[in-house]
């Protein structure tokens, strides 16, 4: 029997557990913050079995994964570039919208989000490329070049219509080329021309976006008209730059989020950063207990851009906290797995994965708390969703596959596990001496 589970939970233990709790939380919080979902429904349970569901099949796949040995990561690379790059295309011809997004492509009856295949997929190219060209003092100069043409591809593909999640995939391709050593004088021309970038997209979203809400809220408008000119047929431009209102309204929302006096809140304008105050400010430290959440009946997204303050509510200070570390010792155990490499690209890897995971999860909670503006990203692998999950248990998969063959290595270092390799070392130490 022991064997048996041996076999299934391969890898390291300490990854597992991660994962474990993670999973643990995130069908308990779902059950409580699905409330909308089961009113909506009618079933108090349809919403969680589903999201169960979803995570046994990404368990599923994590577990195929793991069983994957690194070297064929690198093999799938040029077809994965291919598909990732044709789904996101598709996302602008036959994509569908949801919450005013353009995200989502159907498949077989299968709806899917390309970018979180893009994410994966460019992570494992920035891997590639940093591996094949580490030289004795760093990455080569050539390196660079090459990790921005392939960003080129990706990036504005996913930007036009998910900014956060294009910003944080360039903030994770970043701190890989960090790890990787690339010259410093490259980051820092790329660190400038990012910031006179980021300007100049802000001016534009400043300049072009619309603040419907707050412009309806100044103004005494008929909301009739604003409905007709909603009804418009968009030209090409509109569609392409349609996010610009959605971007400055939350900018706006994060800027002019000044302290009100509880009656002066509008509930229903800043109902998102309003209610999750609600619920962080309620839990009195310790919390109401799990299942006890009132203001998932409230929030918009509890169960999945803002379950973190649905946590919080719940589980007070210490919950937070608890799940936070979580994610802390996920980057910190995959850190010491990568290091116990032998070679660079799984090394890379590893890391370029945990850090995509923990920081879409800090960036999560520092929203959910009030300290960057919304963005719609789920809480990695605690949320309820669909594409997202199953990716996220995939790119624990590949950490747990890396890790099995990094610890063989390990133990062969310490001690050798035959009379032919202690043979072999002993050998070795001799020639060094000659």
């Amino acid at each position: 029997m022991n064997k048996t589970f041996g076999n299934i939970f391969k890898g390291d233990k300490v990854i597992w557990m991660v994962f474990f709790f993670l999973c643990i939380i995130s069908i308990i919080e779902v059950y409580s913050a699905s409330s909308q979902l089961t009113y909506k429904g009618g079933n108090y349970v349809a919403p969680v079995l589903k999201h169960i569901s979803i995570l046994l099949m990404g368990i599923f796949f994590m577990v195929v994964t793991l069983n994957i040995k690194c070297k064929y990561f690198r093999i799938v690379l040029p077809l994965m570039l291919g598909l990732s790059f044709v789904a996101l295309i598709s996302v602008y011809i036959v994509g569908q919208m949801t919450n005013g997004a353009h995200r989502w492509v159907t498949v077989m009856g299968i709806q899917f989000q390309p970018s979180e295949i893009a994410k994966g997929t460019l992570v494992l190219a920035v891997s590639q490329i940093l591996s094949a060209m580490q030289t004795e003092k760093g990455a080569d100069k050539q390196a660079f070049r090459y990790i921005l043409t392939v960003c080129m591809f990706f990036i504005p593909l996913i930007m036009l219509e998910n900014l956060s999640t294009a910003a944080l995939l360039c903030i994770v391709v970043f701190m890989m080329m960090l790890i990787g050593r690339v010259p410093a004088t490259q980051l820092g021309k790329l660190l400038g021309i990012t910031t006179l970038f980021i300007s100049g997209v802000f001016a534009m979203v400043m300049f072009f976006g619309t603040d419907r809400q707050r412009e309806n809220s100044v103004s005494d408008v008929d909301t009739t008209q604003v409905v007709a000119e909603n009804d418009k047929e968009e030209s090409v431009v509109e569609k392409v730059f349609h996010r610009f209102d959605t971007w400055k309204a939350r900018i706006d929302d994060f800027i002019y989020n000044k302290p009100l006096k509880a009656e002066e809140v509008d509930l229903d304008k800043d109902g998102q950063w309003a209610h999750a105050n609600i619920a962080i400010a309620s839990s009195n430290i310790t919390g109401k207990g799990p299942g006890n959440s009132e203001e998932c009946d409230f929030l918009s997204q509890a169960f999945s851009d803002f379950i973190y303050a649905i946590i919080i509510e719940e589980t007070g200070i210490f919950g937070a906290v608890f799940v936070a570390m979580l994610y802390i010792i996920l980057l910190f155990r995959t850190g010491r797995i990568a290091n116990r490499c032998e070679n660079n690209f799984p090394a890379f890897l590893a890391m370029g994965l945990a850090l995509l995971l923990v920081t879409q999860a800090l960036f999560n909670m520092c929203v959910a708390v009030g300290l960057a503006p919304v963005t719609g990203q789920p809480l990695p692998l605690i949320s309820k969703g669909g594409t997202s999950t199953i990716i996220n248990c995939v790119y624990i998969g590949a950490i747990l596959s890396i890790s099995r063959s990094a610890k063989r290595r390990g133990q062969q270092e310490e001690k050798p596990e035959t009379a032919g390799a202690m043979v072999d070392d002993v050998m070795r130490r001799g020639i060094k001496t000659a």
